[in-house]
């Protein structure tokens, strides 16, 4: 089992910490083997930002994405960018407010869950840049691509230290809006 995700939107989002954690989840708490590649403007706050994660339970021969499974989609820059890369039926997360103009033709395609990501952080945890975390909670609550715990733990080790909790209520929220959206 391969399993490509795709993290896009701009610096200062997330997107990079966001692979690093999910990576880390699959490769440290679930003993697969996991490759995180990223790549980003010179920028880094404001520019294009784009990580990669490959989850497999075998070695990984190719580390980049060629057609994810899962995409998160920050930005519409991001969006425009890297939907059409995506394989048919694939589960993608869109910040609904940052991306106003979308491929609704292409979508019918795909698993499109689209939210206002940002707002919900906010709302959940006074703190916008928790939108990342959230949207972990909400990828690994729909897809099941690592365990609950799993995801937890990564995010306890990778996120700054004073700053675990009020990640994990983000990441906790995540998995509540998954239930909501399984029903």
């Amino acid at each position: 089992m391969r399993k490509e995700v795709l993290f896009s939107g701009f610096g200062g989002q997330g997107v990079i910490l966001a692979s690093v954690i999910l990576g880390r989840a699959a490769a440290v708490y679930e003993n697969l083997y996991a490759v995180q590649t990223q790549s980003y403007g010179p920028e880094s706050r404001g520019g294009a930002s784009r990580a990669e994660v490959v989850i497999s339970d075998e070695p990984i021969d190719y580390p980049k994405t060629l057609h994810p499974d899962y995409a998160v989609f920050f930005s519409q820059e991001a969006y425009t960018k890297y939907l059409h890369t995506v394989k048919e039926g694939a589960t993608v997360i869109v910040e609904k407010d940052l991306v106003p103009h979308r491929d609704f033709e292409f979508e019918k395609k795909l698993n499109v869950i689209a939210l206002p990501l940002t707002e919900i952080a906010e709302e959940t945890t006074g703190l916008s840049l928790t939108m990342n975390i959230l949207t972990l909670g909400i990828l690994v609550g729909v897809t099941g691509i690592v365990s609950r715990e799993a995801i937890e733990k990564a995010v306890r080790d990778a996120v700054p230290h004073g700053t675990e909790e009020i990640n994990v209520r983000a990441l906790k929220k995540g998995f509540e809006i998954a239930e909501g959206l399984k029903k």
